[in-house]
């Protein structure tokens, strides 16, 4: 087994200046929201989720959303939806390449504030398989780290760890296991996901399967997955692990 984790760094001050955004301050905001987490109008928090990996667009947010919890995430898709014209993108660590966690003037969820710390380790069942039920917003490295240390790693995951579970899932997750395990798409057996109604709707192959299998893969067209439970198997003896950090050049 193989892991690889990476950090970016701007080689210039330059790559790393925000773009430019219109004020705004929190009056300015046409919700009355009532989250248990927080609203950012800050520059720098702006900055950052007007820019993804792709580098291909750069839009401004009117505000990030830094949620507590999945119910901040359902009242926050329900008032903008009330609202008719305000739209809302959730976004994990930013490694979209086609624009797919930024909102013109919109809101942008932080999902990686959604309870990202609490997992679940579930004992092994009559098949022998454990499980793992973990936030959307969980770094697949910190999933890695909690299952080793019980001794259990997961099926299939990416072989860049620092991706949010909830992340990959609405892309495929494919890495060096999927070979023998399929995907992480393959390796879910259930999600909990807010539609696009606001609504927190638990979905599996039985129950709920339209969406289960819309939103695996589905770029966050057809809701928000905001927990995922995954099946674990014993970890191996041996395991490499690299940090590499290295300078991008700007494009």
């Amino acid at each position: 087994m193989i892991a690889y984790a990476e950090r970016f760094v701007p080689e210039n001050d330059n790559e790393a200046e925000p773009p430019r955004q219109d004020h705004h301050d929190i009056q300015s905001l046409p919700l009355d929201l009532q989250l248990q987490g927080t609203v950012d109008f800050g520059a720098s928090s702006a900055a950052m989720a007007a820019r993804d990996f792709g580098g291909m667009q750069s839009v401004s947010p009117l505000a990030v959303i830094r949620p507590m919890g999945v119910d901040d995430v359902a009242r926050l898709v329900k008032a903008v939806l009330c609202s008719g014209d305000l739209t809302v993108a959730a976004r994990g660590n930013g490694h979209s390449i086609n624009g797919q966690a930024m909102s013109d003037q919109g809101l942008v969820v932080d999902m990686r504030t959604a309870e990202a710390d609490r997992f679940q380790i579930l004992a092994e069942g009559p098949n022998g398989i454990g499980y793992a039920v973990v936030p959307g917003g969980a770094l697949w490295e910190d999933v890695l780290r909690v299952c080793l240390s019980y001794g259990y790693a997961p099926r299939s995951y990416t072989d860049y760890l620092s991706l949010t579970v909830g992340g990959t899932l609405s892309n495929a997750g494919v890495s060096g296991q999927a070979f023998r395990y399929g995907p992480q798409t393959s390796n879910v057996t259930e999600l909990e996901v807010v539609t696009g109604n606001g609504d927190i709707v638990l979905c599996s192959e039985r129950e709920n399967s339209e969406l289960f299998f819309a939103a695996l893969g589905g770029l966050g067209q057809f809701g928000i997955i905001t927990r995922a439970k995954i099946p674990l198997q014993p970890a191996p003896d041996m395991v490499k692990y690299t940090l590499c950090s290295y300078v991008c050049a700007p494009p």
